[in-house]
C-alpha cells in the first residue's frame, strides 16, 4: 500500500512495546490448542471465530487467534503510555496523508483499550492503543512464554518499510544482517520488528520472550514430551544476542521461543552490520543451518495459501515426521515407566 507523500515531522508517537499480534488461520481449532497445551499460553477469552491468549506478562493478551480463509498476519498492536497521545497521533497521521481506518477512539475489541489502526506501506494493519484492560498476575516458575517479544516482516522494500517504521512509528535501527534483515527497537529490547528482504510480503514469524535461558530450555523439554521438535534450534543469533528455537504451529506459521535479547543503552549503543555466515547467525555453533522446508514456511506465500514444501524436503518432513512419532512414543513410554514405578514405590513405601 502507498501512502501519499506527505509533510516530514515527528514520529507519531512514543512507542513502549509490541503488545499482542493477531494471526489469521484456517485451522482455527488446531491452531488454539497448539497455542494452550503445548505452546503455553493460557487463554483469556474465547468464541466460534477468535481466541485470546495471554503470557505471563502483563498484556491482557499476547496472541489473537481468527479464524479466516487465509494464512497470515491479521495486525501488529503496539502499546502507547496513554489517550491523549493516541489523538495526537492521529493528527500527526493525517499531516503525513495516513488515514487511519479506526479511531481515535474507544476500540471495541475483547482486552478494551483507547487506540488507532492503519496500515503501513505494505499493507499491513497496525494498531497503537492506551487503556487496556487489565490481568491478574501469574507466577513465571512455569516454563511458558511471557509473551510476545518480537515479529518478523517479509518486504519486497527492505529500505522503504524501515524508513517508514523509523520515521513514522519512531523505531530506531539496532543492527543490519547485511542488506537481508534489519532489525528495529522501540524500547530497550534490541528488536520488537524485524524486516527481511524478501519477493512478497508476508509473516516471517513471531517470537515469544522466555524468562531466562533455564526457561528457555526447560520449554524445550516440555514441548518435547508434547512430540514437538524444533525446526531449527536450539541456538544463539548473532544479531540481538538472543537464545532461538523455531517452529512450525498446526496452520505452518513460524513461532520462536527466545530469551535473553540484548538491552540498548540508547547513548552507548552503535548499530552493526551482521554478516550472514554461519558462526554468527548461531553463536552456539548448535542449530546448524536451517533447512529449506523451514524457510519456506519462513517465506509465506504472497496470497495467504498453504506452504508447498520443496521437493527435495519430502524426505526431510518424511524423517521429521518420524522422528515427531518417535517423541510421542517415548513421552507416552515414560508416563507409562513413571506410573509403573510409582506404584511399586507405594507397594515398597519409598520415593520414586
Amino acid at each position: 500500500m502507498t501512502h501519499p507523500p506527505g509533510p516530514s515531522g515527528p514520529p507519531i508517537a512514543r512507542l513502549r512495546a509490541l503488545r499482542s499480534v493477531e494471526l489469521l488461520t484456517p485451522h482455527f481449532a488446531e491452531a488454539a490448542d497448539f497455542y494452550e497445551e503445548a505452546w503455553g499460553l493460557e487463554v483469556v477469552e474465547s468464541g466460534h471465530s477468535a481466541s485470546w491468549l495471554r503470557g505471563t506478562g502483563e498484556q491482557h493478551h499476547a496472541l489473537q487467534l481468527t479464524r479466516a480463509d487465509r494464512i497470515g498476519l491479521g495486525r501488529l498492536a503496539f502499546a502507547v503510555a496513554t489517550p491523549a497521545e493516541i489523538d495526537e497521533a492521529a493528527r500527526r497521521l493525517e499531516a503525513r496523508g495516513i488515514t487511519p481506518v479506526a479511531g481515535p477512539g474507544p476500540l471495541d475489541q475483547v482486552g478494551g483499550g483507547y487506540g488507532l489502526r492503519f496500515h503501513d506501506l505494505d499493507g499491513r494493519l497496525i494498531e497503537l492503543s492506551a487503556d487496556t484492560w487489565a490481568v491478574a498476575p501469574r507466577g513465571r516458575d512455569a516454563a511458558v512464554p511471557v509473551g510476545v517479544t518480537h515479529a518478523v516482516l517479509n518486504t519486497p522494500d527492505i529500505d522503504a518499510s524501515v524508513a517508514f517504521y523509523r520515521d513514522v512509528l519512531g523505531m530506531r535501527v539496532s543492527d543490519w544482517s547485511e542488506h537481508q534483515m534489519a532489525f528495529l527497537r522501540c524500547n530497550t529490547d534490541h528488536h520488537c520488528v524485524a524486516f527481511n528482504q524478501a519477493p512478497w510480503v508476508s509473516l516471517n514469524h513471531v517470537a515469544y520472550e522466555m524468562s531466562s535461558v533455564d526457561h528457555f530450555m526447560r520449554g524445550l523439554g516440555r514441548l518435547r514430551h508434547h512430540g514437538i521438535t524444533p525446526a531449527w534450534g536450539p541456538g544463539r543469533h548473532g544479531p540481538g544476542n538472543n537464545t532461538f528455537s523455531y517452529f512450525t504451529d498446526p496452520t505452518g506459521l513460524v513461532c520462536e521461543y527466545t530469551s535473553e535479547v540484548a538491552q540498548v543503552v540508547e547513548d552507548a549503543w552503535i548499530c552493526k552490520v551482521w554478516r550472514r555466515v554461519p558462526e554468527l547467525s548461531d553463536l552456539w555453533g548448535t542449530a546448524g543451518p536451517p533447512s529449506r522446508l523451514i524457510r519456506a514456511h519462513m517465506a509465506g506465500t504472497p496470497d495467504g495459501s498453504p506452504v508447498a514444501p520443496p521437493v527435495d524436503a519430502e524426505a526431510q518432513t518424511q524423517a521429521e515426521t518420524e522422528a515427531h512419532s518417535q517423541a510421542r512414543t517415548e513421552a507416552q513410554a515414560q508416563v507409562r515407566t513413571g506410573a509403573r514405578t510409582g506404584a511399586a514405590a507405594d507397594a515398597e513405601g519409598v520415593p520414586a
